[in-house]
Order: C-alpha cells, then structure tokens, then sequence
C-alpha cells in the first residue's frame, strides 16, 4: 500500500477556534498503527496543543502541507486557503444549505476537492460517528449551574474557558452547593449525556418522571427525559419513537406539565423543524411557568425554547429574556428568564474535547482510508468528488448555483 500522509490543519476561522482533530500522541498512534501513514503539522499559534508539542513527539511542523493526501481539521477551511485535489475532513457547515458558505461550496467544486464533513460521517443505521456532543452538553450544564448562582446571588464559580481541563470544572462544581430546586434535562443523545455526567458528577439525585412531575423534595433533583415525554398524538393514538421522527408534525407538547414545576432547564434535545416547540412565547407568559434558568445546548434560534432568541458568546453567555415583553433583558431583573445560549460551548474545553473527538477519528474513521472503506462510511460522507456533487447530497446543487 502507498503511504497517505495525513495534515493537521491550522485553524483559520475568528474568533479562534482552540481545538484539534488529532492531538499529538494520537497522531503518533495512527503512525504506529498504520506503517502506511505519515501526519504533518501545519504550523498554528492558537492550537491548545502546541506547534512544540507535536514536535516534541517527533512530528514534522511546517507552513507547507501541499504533499499531504489527507487534510483534517475542525471548523470550516476559508476558500483561499484550500488546495486543489486533495481530500479534506472538516465541519463545512453547508449541507442545511447555510448561505454564508455557499461560496466556501462552489470553491471546493471548482478546485475538485473531496470533502468529507465530520457530520456526514454516518454508520449503516444513520447514526453519527463523529461529533463535539458529549462536551457541549458537560460545558453547557456546567454553565448553567453557573448561571442560576449568578441569576439568584447564591455562589460563584470561574468560567468554563478560563480552566485548564475537564477536572477543574469538576473542582468547581464540588465547592458549591444547590437548593432544593428542580433540573429538568432533555435529550438521551452525546448531548444529553454529556449534561447528565456533571449532573452526576454533583451527586445530584437523579428522579422518574412521574415522582418529578408530583412529589417535593428537600433536595436538588433532576429528571432526564426524551422526546415522547414532552410530546403526544394530537389524535391520541400510541407513539412510538420512530412514528415521532417519522412523522413529528403529528405530535403536541405536552411540555408545560415540566414547566409548572421545573426551576432550571437544560436544554439537550436534537430538534426537527417539523415537531412542535416545547414552549411558545405565549405558553412562557403563563403564570404557571416557573422556570427562571435555561442552559440552552441545542441552541435553535426563535425555536422550541421560545426563550433562546439570540445565540450568546463564551465572552458573554448570559442574557435575559422577559416573558411579558418577549425582548431581551438584564438578567437579573427577578421576572427574566436567564438564558445561557452559547453555540460553540465544546470551545470552552479544548484539550478534553480535542481529546474525545480525536479518539472516536482514530478508531472509527482512519480505519476506513486503510480498510478499503469496507463499511461505506466514508463513500457516505463524500459531499463532493472530482469537482461534483455526489448522490446523496445532488439536493445541494440550486444552493450552489446562487452563489
């Protein structure tokens, strides 16, 4: 087998994006595994790993990659930057048809790139094989137990993206202490898993649905739930979950049954445009909703979460949503809503979510280039080859022309 030389791309996007597709000790891994790969490093000064540290594990750091086969990345590669003929994995943010890369697209027609997008990257069944889910859901609960300190003046714990790991934010979490609220997480997804691990990792008592919904406690508690125990048959026949994602638009919230009795929301969901919204802006001007805190993961703009007009930053997570108004508020006034909608919350953990994300390319998909792509993983996630698009993604054409 000819050698395939592998690039870890410098990230080019503003603000910077911290994180890696491999770190350096998992590229020595894939050379060590695969006689047949080489990696390079193109040379970044805003890596959380270093242009040193993968040096200092024996790999060749350099401003040209151009003889690399394989160029992996993070986030969107800007259009100048790209090489012709080459094959580049990396988010490309286009198959929803997004127009600020509609151009990005076109280039990489034009320039006869293959591209492979990390969320293309399915199994048989259509499930993900890659993604930064796990630490947005860590991250994002992280910030909103954050953020109800901040919104009630009960404690107050560092940032996220000013501690150095995964295990700082925990030494945080067990310095402060809740009050006998509710938490109310949704999605079963990396999301919802993430979230529920620094539930956990508090020692938070985990609760059913039906013990939730009618008992009080002395104590904090949550309840995880998924999408058929906020949703019903608007003609009340059975569902199912496949019947839900089949056919979403035939389904009610029945949400406000958690509203009246949850005081913090995670929001964790994987949401299609076609179910119903968990709670409208009329629904959260009732005098039953008794949420004040949401840690909005998912993040959908004038979406299901009615208060999440507007995505925040990791400089600034926080803002307040009056219900009454429906406009954006302080905070802290006592009738807001605190809303914390970052959208790019695995940003605030690099290393870790670097190293999680590397872990899952090293194992499930560097296979592939090595195994004649016997499981069609990679055949799947080809949005574009030889300057067109592929099969499964013609649909992106019109998108194309416009640009």
């Amino acid at each position: 087998m000819s050698t395939i030389t592998f690039a870890i791309l410098k990230e080019r996007k503003s603000p910077p994006d911290h994180r890696v597709p491999l770190t350096p000790s998992q590229c020595v891994k894939l050379q060590e595994q695969y006689p047949a790969a080489r990696v390079v490093v193109e040379s970044s000064d805003v890596r959380i790993f270093t242009d040193e540290d993968y040096r200092a594990v024996g790999l060749e750091v350099t401003d040209d990659i151009s003889h690399a086969d394989v160029m992996l990345g993070v986030k969107e590669v800007p259009a100048e930057a790209l090489i012709p003929n080459k094959t580049y994995l990396f988010f490309s943010h286009t198959i929803k048809m997004q127009p600020y890369n509609r151009q990005l697209l076109k280039s990489i027609l034009e320039k006869k790139i293959r591209l492979i997008d990390h969320e293309t990257l399915v199994y048989a069944n259509g499930s993900r094989v890659l993604g930064f889910g796990y630490y947005a859901g860590v991250v994002g609960a992280y910030n909103g137990i954050r953020t109800w300190g901040l919104k009630h003046g009960s404690y107050q714990i560092e940032k996220a993206h000013l501690l150095p790991n995964l295990k700082a934010l925990h030494d945080q979490l067990s310095a402060i202490k809740l009050p006998a609220i509710k938490i109310l997480l949704t999605g079963h997804g990396r999301v919802g898993k993430g979230a529920a691990s620094i539930l956990d990792q508090m020692n938070i008592k985990r609760v059913n649905m039906a013990d939730y919904l009618s008992q009080r406690f002395e104590e904090v508690v949550y309840c995880h739930v998924g999408s058929l125990d906020y949703n019903a048959r608007i003609d009340g026949a059975p569902s199912s979950r496949e019947d839900f994602y089949q056919h979403p638009e035939a389904y009610r919230s029945t949400f406000d049954a958690f509203s009246a009795v949850t005081d913090f929301f995670v929001a964790g969901h994987f949401y299609d445009d076609k179910a119903p919204f968990l709670f409208t802006r009329e629904e959260a001007k009732s005098k039953d909703f008794k949420i004040s805190v949401v840690a909005d993961v998912s993040c959908d703009i004038d979406g299901p979460v009615a208060s999440t007009i507007r995505p925040s930053t990791i400089a600034d997570p926080i803002y307040g949503y009056d219900p009454q108004t429906e406009q954006e508020v302080d905070f802290y006034l006592p009738h807001a809503i605190a809303v914390m909608a970052v959208d790019n919350l695995p940003c605030e953990l690099p290393r870790d979510a670097s190293q999680g994300f590397g872990n899952d390319l090293l194992t499930k998909v560097i296979p592939c280039f090595f195994n004649n792509d016997v499981d069609g993983i990679l055949q799947r996630a080809q949005i574009t080859q030889n300057g067109q698009l592929t099969t499964w993604f013609s649909y992106l054409q019109d998108y194309v022309n416009k640009a």
